[in-house]
């Protein structure tokens, strides 16, 4: 199956605010995570925010692309958030989706790649790990989900010039 790739357009908003609502759940994310409208979700993202994976025409996955925080002293990092439909998962649509980030922030001057990923999702960060991630730091039980104590994973990688 051929995933391309392409920057966000406000058009996106109601397929990416369905794909978000499928994914993030009470096993998935510390919060649940729930769009009512693609007006909503357009209210925290803008076009060009995100870059989408396209599969037969289907909007499938995403990687959002924002900054850390507002500071000047943190400009050189980009933290992702990715999601795939699980229906397009094994196809190879995560990693277009990370060799895109990757892509877009070295085209765009910036220095790192970070992410976050709850420990319980071993699959994830072996996926991470296979995509050239490596653990930086680790809250450990950070949340209490589902009945037990979940650690915050952070994951980096570094863009070379």
């Amino acid at each position: 199956m051929n995933v391309t790739t392409r920057l966000s357009e406000a058009g996106d908003f109601a397929a990416l605010a369905e794909l978000n609502n499928g994914l993030w759940n009470d096993d998935t994310s510390p919060v649940p995570i729930h769009w009512d409208s693609a007006e909503e979700y357009a209210q925290y993202h803008s076009p060009g925010s995100e870059i989408v994976a396209i599969c037969n025409s289907q909007l499938c996955g995403y990687v959002s692309l924002k900054q850390p925080t507002k500071l000047e002293s943190n400009n050189h990092v980009v933290e992702l958030a990715i999601g795939v439909d699980s229906r397009f998962r094994g196809i190879g649509a995560g990693r277009v989706l990370l060799d895109a980030a990757y892509n877009w922030a070295k085209q765009h001057g910036k220095r790192k790649l970070s992410l976050r990923v709850l420990s319980t999702n071993t699959s994830a960060i072996a996926f991470y790990e296979k995509c050239g991630f490596q653990v930086q730091g680790r809250l450990v039980e950070e949340f209490y989900m589902n009945g037990r104590y979940v650690d915050d994973i952070f994951m980096y990688k570094m863009i070379e010039s």
